[in-house]
């Protein structure tokens, strides 16, 4: 952890600021346009959904107006316990609790929103969306905000700070879709559920896809960096439950003596895959070290050329569907804005995700069964309220990405 944030020390301010939310957001590190800056984070406000024209609206959305239909209000005095879940009011609005006002989050969060906007307009539904922005600092006044006005579901908070916030502190919360988890795995409260594009899920489903390709020995080549530490371990863990013996782990280190000390070291050891948790800057060279199949995090091919993809033959690791299948008619109708940039694309994706879940949930009953082909992956409701999320396998060949079959 250390050492990340002294690598990220050395890059420009506002890269610093784009890594460090996607690191926290748990969906990788990737180069965007940098975030506004100068700019005082506002008191937490609310406003619908603005009108949108018949086809696509904004790829970002600009941040909320003054204009309020939802008046936030600091948070009152708990005359319940802490947490205390209150009754929703005979509407069924749905408010969309974000960090828009955020320096480091705001990118993110306007991602996730436009993806909930274009889904809500799309069902026609936009009338019961309120969208409740706030800064670094305002997420408790966002919730009370969201409580008070007698909310069906509050969608959010996007980070895992502000989750655990949230959960500990908030004295009256309404029935909610975190689109985060909790770092310490602790259930889930009463009318709490939970969508996430935690890279954890995606370990699980690729260590039930190398075992299914009979894989039995496997090593692991990895770096220091938070995401792709999680997702090792995450993929270890996963492996030693199903009765696999616990890999050898090696460090990714790109001095040339260091690689063919890796190659060396790896022909001596009776593995027959590899799994790869290092960026997609490095992982090209990485992969010229490795032998056997190999399996690899989710930002595996972010970014690259299609001449580096040709070093990443026959590499297999799990995409979103929005980004696996661009063309899928379940997507038909669903704007697609040009991020330029495929780890704000999948917030997008969790944004439609989370409209479509959001409806279910804002009933007065919600159901106890749910399951959705999404724009995120397959999703299930597990008896916890969260959501299991079933990526896309893809292979590289050819210099090109390919889906492969559903899983399931």
């Amino acid at each position: 952890m250390v050492d990340d944030f002294l690598s990220m020390a050395r890059l420009p301010a506002w890269l610093r600021a784009t890594a460090l939310a996607a690191m926290v957001l748990g969906v990788g590190a990737c180069t965007v346009t940098p975030p506004l800056s100068g700019r005082a984070p506002p008191p937490p406000s609310a406003e619908p959904i603005a009108p949108a024209v018949e086809g696509v609206p904004p790829p970002v959305l600009p941040p909320p107006s003054s204009t309020s239909t939802l008046t936030p209000v600091a948070p009152r005095a708990p005359s319940l316990a802490p947490g205390a879940q209150i009754a929703p009011a005979a509407g069924t609005t749905i408010a969309l609790i974000l960090p828009l006002d955020s320096a480091t989050y705001g990118r993110a969060a306007d991602a996730v929103k436009a993806g909930f906007v274009a889904a809500a307009t799309r069902a026609g539904a936009g009338a019961r969306v309120r969208i409740i922005a706030h800064g670094d600092d305002g997420v408790l006044p966002a919730f009370a905000a969201a409580a008070q006005n007698g909310v069906a579901l509050a969608v959010g908070p996007l980070t895992r700070d502000d989750l655990k916030t949230v959960l500990s502190m908030s004295p009256l919360r309404p029935r909610m879709l975190a689109l985060n988890q909790a770092d310490d795995g602790a259930p889930l409260p009463a009318g709490v559920y939970a969508l996430t594009l935690a890279v954890e899920q995606d370990a699980v489903l690729l260590m039930h896809v190398a075992r299914d390709d009979g894989v039995k020995a496997v090593a692991v080549v990895g770096s220091d960096a938070p995401f792709q530490r999680r997702f090792s371990q995450s993929f270890v863990a996963a492996w030693r439950r199903e009765g696999g013996a616990t890999p050898r782990e090696y460090k990714f280190d790109a001095n040339p003596e260091r690689l063919g000390a890796l190659r060396l070291e790896l022909a001596a050891q009776p593995i027959d895959a590899v799994l790869l948790a290092v960026d997609a800057s490095d992982a090209p060279l990485a992969k010229s070290f490795v032998r056997g199949r190999v399996y690899a995090s989710s930002q595996i091919a972010d970014g690259l050329s299609e001449q580096m993809l040709f070093d990443l033959e026959n590499v297999r690791y799990i995409e979103v569907p929005w980004l696996a299948e661009p063309d899928s008619p379940v997507f038909a109708g669903v704007p697609r804005p040009d991020f330029e940039n495929p780890v704000l694309q999948r917030l997008y994706a969790l944004g439609i995700d989370a409209f479509a879940l959001a409806q279910m949930l804002a009933e007065p009953t919600p159901p106890e069964r749910v399951e959705l082909d999404g724009a995120t992956g397959h999703l299930s409701l597990l008896p916890s309220r969260a959501f299991a999320r079933e990526g896309r396998v893809m292979t590289i060949r050819d210099g090109r990405v390919f889906p492969e079959s559903p899983a399931r």
